[in-house]
């Protein structure tokens, strides 16, 4: 008797599993209709575009969401005081990829994992393994090697949305009257901008606003020249043969590209190009759909792509935004709902059909015809190097303070620049003693 009560209500049990399974599965969001979330995320094109894929999915599940679009600039502050609340406003925040250290290390958000493995929640067809992995390591992952690489310690916090790695635009039209061929790799690019220069043209655009942006530009070139910005034991090398190549390099580009680099930002240098005004422009893959839009281009139809140049290595920036949900998320099941829906397969291909940026593989690849530039990031995201930037807590004052000031005397001044990366060098090794990231070499007396 007492084994069939058992089997029975093992039975019962198992049934009531799979009904509440079956019920789970034809319908997740039911639980949750009616409920309000609030996203916080900027206020920018591919964002901007997401809207009416908000409003799909709002209609489908019954899930309210509220958006508190704020201007990029203010909303690391923003979400920092609502996330150090005892319950904050916000349900799902949208980072760039440069804050996730620091929101991790102060314990502000939820890792996902314990959404991904709750079959009410998570969708079985999501298939994470077809978003672009250097967009995932880049954007989503906090811990492994360094505190942001993969590694057997790192844990999945964000899902990229918004992400982008950098590509060569260039003027199909000026490369042809000019007899020139797209280059593949430094010595060649750092020819062709001679060569346009010299013809009169000005040849690659870039960001060289003191600050975040020289230093962006820096760095992308630092990586395919086979340089850090720090050793395996967190000594800083931004003094090294390749570190001081990547500068020089920068400097060229600034004398050989159009008047007013030292002002640009993202914005002026993709406006330097789209307005006819360079030849090449080697950044974010988000100048293919900038390119495609009449207000913001004259040269739509001229514009070809080509993979970021090789130098000692391929190495690609990686760049964006994640979304990911608070610890003190007041709905975190309904904004895990609302993270899969917009970064599902579906929603990947809605964002690409809305003018935004896809983060699948399977997205670029079925999405060839009327985008050029679909094939270029597919093939180059493999060669996306996610140690491009040390992405750290300590990243910001770096980042801004020291290489910003170093970097933008070696644009604006002909002075030797080896003495410019040798203080900068300085600086930087003062500063992470400072937050003590020598102690334990030091106790081990290395």
């Amino acid at each position: 008797m007492a084994t069939t009560a058992l089997k029975t209500t093992a039975m019962a049990g198992l049934t009531a599993l799979l009904m509440s399974t079956s019920a789970a599965l034809a319908n997740p969001y039911a639980e949750y209709e009616g409920t309000t979330i609030v996203v916080s995320w900027p206020a920018l094109a591919h964002f901007n575009a997401a809207e009416e894929l908000v409003e799909e999915f709002m209609e489908e599940t019954g899930i309210n969401v509220e958006i508190d679009a704020l201007q990029y600039l203010a909303l690391r502050d923003r979400q920092l005081l609502e996330m150090s609340k005892p319950e904050g406003d916000y349900d799902v925040v949208s980072w760039v990829v440069m804050w996730k250290g620091e929101y991790v290390n102060k314990g502000l958000l939820t890792p996902l994992s314990q959404f991904f493995t709750d079959a009410s929640l998570v969708d079985p067809m999501y298939d994470i393994d077809d978003i672009a992995d250097a967009y995932l390591q880049n954007g989503g992952v906090v811990g492994g090697d360094l505190g942001y690489l993969p590694g057997p310690s790192g844990a999945l916090y964000g899902i990229p949305f918004g992400a982008e790695t950098s590509i060569l635009a260039y003027r199909k039209d000026i490369f042809e009257e000019q007899g020139i061929e797209v280059p593949e790799t430094y010595d060649e690019l750092r020819d062709v901008m001679t060569q346009l220069h010299e013809a009169g043209i000005p040849a690659l655009t870039s960001r060289g606003q003191t600050g975040h942006q020289v230093t962006a530009a820096w760095l992308f070139h630092l990586a395919p020249l086979g340089g850090r910005v720090f050793d395996d034991q967190w000594n800083p090398v931004v003094n090294s043969p390749e570190a001081v190549e990547a500068a020089e390099f920068l400097r060229h580009v600034a004398n050989t590209g159009p008047i007013g680099i030292p002002t640009f930002g993202f914005g002026e240098a993709a406006a330097a190009f789209l307005q006819g005004e360079a030849a090449m422009h080697l950044d974010s893959l988000k100048i293919a759909a900038m390119s495609r839009n009449p207000d913001l281009s004259t040269i739509d139809g001229k514009v070809g792509y080509a993979l970021h140049p090789v130098g000692t290595r391929c190495g690609a920036e990686t760049g964006g935004f994640a979304m990911g949900i608070p610890a003190n998320a007041p709905n975190p099941e309904a904004a895990f709902l609302f993270i899969q829906y917009m970064t599902s397969k579906q929603g990947d291909q809605r964002m690409v059909e809305l003018g935004g940026d896809p983060v699948r593989i399977s997205t670029l690849t079925n999405n060839t015809e009327g985008f050029d530039d679909y094939p270029v990031v597919a093939e180059q995201l493999p060669c996306a190097d996610p140690n491009w930037r040390p992405l750290i807590p300590e990243w910001n004052e770096l980042n801004i303070d020291v290489l910003g000031q170093a970097l933008t005397q070696v644009i604006t001044t002909d002075d030797p620049i080896q003495p410019i990366m040798d203080a900068a060098n300085e600086q930087i090794r003062e500063i992470m003693e400072r937050e003590g990231y020598y102690i334990w070499a030091e106790h081990r007396g290395q």
